[in-house]
C-alpha cells in the first residue's frame, strides 16, 4: 500500500511537470507560461512586449513585471509574437465555455491572489488572470488616467463592434462571471495571446 501511494505521488508530480510548459518570445527573450484549456493553447501571463502604444500599468515599470503591459487596440493588433495571435471574440467565447460558462468562468480564470475584497478566483485552469486595470485614453506624450489595478482584468480581442468600438474580455473582482464588453480603441488594456 505504501509503495502504491509513493508510485501515485511520483506519477502525479511527473504529470504536473509534463503539463507545465513555457514559450520564449524571441523578440526580447521574455519567457511566458502557457496553458491548454479545452482545445486552445493560451499564454498564462499577460503579454509584456514593449511596442509603441503600450505602457506599464500606472506608468510604473515594476508593474510590467507583475501585470504585463497595457496596449491600445491598434498596438494590440501587432503585439503577439509569431505563431500566436490576438484572440477574437469567438476565441474568448470558446474559453468562457471551456471554463464553465459566463456565470462562473471569471472565478475559474482569475488568479488566486491580488484581487480586491476577496475577489480572488480559483484559477482552476492555470490561466492566472491578474487585475492589471486599464488606462483611459491619452497619448504616449500625455498618457490618460490609469485605473483598476486590483479590481479588473480587461483583455483585448481582435474583434470590433459595428459602431467602431473594440471587444474585450472583462473579469471583475466583484463577480464570478466573465463577460465580453466593448470600449474605445484608444483605451489601453492587457493582451493575452492564443496559439
Amino acid at each position: 500500500m505504501r509503495q502504491s501511494l509513493l508510485y501515485i505521488s511520483i506519477l502525479l508530480t511527473a504529470l504536473l511537470f509534463a503539463c507545465s510548459e513555457s514559450f520564449t518570445d524571441l523578440r526580447d527573450g521574455h519567457s511566458y507560461d502557457i496553458v491548454q484549456i479545452g482545445s486552445q493553447t493560451w499564454m498564462a501571463e499577460n503579454l509584456n512586449y514593449e511596442i509603441e502604444g503600450s505602457a506599464c500599468p500606472e506608468g510604473d515599470k515594476r508593474n510590467c513585471s507583475k501585470y504585463g503591459r497595457l496596449y491600445t487596440w491598434k498596438a494590440a493588433q501587432k503585439a503577439c509574437p509569431e505563431g500566436w495571435h490576438l484572440p477574437d471574440r469567438a476565441d474568448f467565447e470558446q474559453l468562457i465555455s471551456a471554463a464553465g460558462g459566463t456565470e462562473v468562468a471569471g472565478n475559474a480564470l482569475k488568479s488566486t491572489s491580488g484581487w480586491f475584497k476577496k475577489g480572488n478566483g480559483s484559477d482552476e485552469f492555470g490561466f492566472n488572470a491578474l487585475p492589471a486595470g486599464y488606462r483611459l485614453g491619452g497619448s504616449e506624450s500625455a498618457p490618460g488616467k490609469f485605473d483598476g489595478i486590483g479590481g479588473y482584468a480587461h483583455l483585448w480581442t481582435a474583434s470590433e463592434t459595428p459602431d467602431g468600438l473594440a471587444h474585450y474580455l472583462l473579469l471583475d473582482f466583484s463577480t464570478k462571471a466573465a463577460k465580453i464588453s466593448a470600449f474605445g480603441k484608444d483605451e489601453a488594456r492587457s493582451v493575452r495571446c492564443v496559439k
